[in-house]
């Protein structure tokens, strides 16, 4: 009885990842092992519950009977879990968050290290990238997301706010005619990250000013390298304000039109919608709005 429910529990993984290997990665197993418990499953109750191909799985009629019941029994193992840890006060289990790869010594990060530094009997596996990421593929338990969100199935918070401002360096300020105007903004390079949408709006005394960048030199998938291409004198960017105030301070990059600023953004917590909340990850949200103030990067 114990395996059948190890199993369906590897079968509900496999039915929201989509693959064997991305279950694995959700429930930390090997693939081999993801395998043989489906299998098993099969054997034991003469039926196919996934069409197979090189490429893909998907859920046979079986599968589509037996996958609403088995995430029941998921679910309410995990809520008997989380309310076990409720009443013991300490809390314990692990959980697997994606945060951006840039700003590891930002009060974000910080506010992080502390909940776990706080929480003795909590594990935490971090995954670092300024790529969004598949949650439910990757067994995500919440992901840390900056600026504006798309359109999804996922839940989310807003836990704090963040402020971008427009930098250069002054090498390649001194090589070009004088910024003073919206206007002359424009004719500038940029530096541009993949993900982040390229249009930019200014904001002054109720005055606003939307641009598209037209001269694109650099173009960069990760914001650590759009840092490096901006401190390096390849063109202007935008980036949180607390990624800067060091290179600002030591006048390694200066503010480009400084009487006009970039809306705030916020900073959210966001995750899966694929069944009741774990209290690991609600406690962890509760502690960044907590931490709110001094979230900003």
């Amino acid at each position: 009885m114990v395996d059948d429910y190890r199993s369906l529990a590897v079968f509900v993984a496999i039915a929201d990842t989509g693959s064997l290997s991305a279950a694995g990665r959700k429930l930390k197993l090997s693939t081999s092992v993801i395998s043989h418990h489906l299998s098993r499953l099969e054997e034991r109750q003469g039926v196919t519950l996934f069409f197979r191909s090189t490429r893909s799985m998907s859920l046979t009629p079986e599968g589509r009977h037996a996958l609403e019941p088995a995430r029941r029994m998921v679910t309410a193992a995990e809520e008997a879990l989380d309310a076990i840890n409720v009443g013991s006060g300490q809390p314990v289990g692990a959980l697997h968050i994606t945060m951006p790869a840039f700003g590891e010594q930002s009060n974000l990060h910080s506010s992080l290290w502390k909940f776990v530094k706080k929480h003795p009997m909590v594990a935490i596996t971090v995954h670092s990238s300024d790529a969004q990421v598949d949650l439910v593929k990757e067994g995500i338990d919440l992901a840390i997301r900056l600026g504006a969100l798309r359109s999804s199935t996922l839940k989310s918070r807003r836990i704090a706010d963040f402020n971008k401002v427009l930098v250069a360096s002054p090498d390649y300020l001194n090589d070009r005619a004088p910024v003073k105007t919206v206007a002359d903004l424009v004719e500038n390079d940029f530096i541009a990250v993949t993900q982040i949408p390229s249009s930019i709006t200014l904001q002054r005394d109720g005055e606003t000013f939307t641009f598209e960048p037209t001269n694109t030199r650099v173009e960069v998938t990760a914001i650590n390298a759009a840092m490096a291409a901006v401190v390096a004198g390849l063109g202007i960017w935008h980036p949180p304000l607390g990624e800067v105030q060091r290179e600002l301070a030591q006048g390694r990059l200066v503010q480009v039109l400084p009487e006009w600023s970039l809306p705030s953004m916020g900073i959210y917590a966001v995750w899966p919608d694929v069944g009741p909340q774990k209290a690991l990850t609600r406690r962890l949200i509760e502690h960044f709005l907590e931490c709110r103030s001094d979230l900003m990067l």
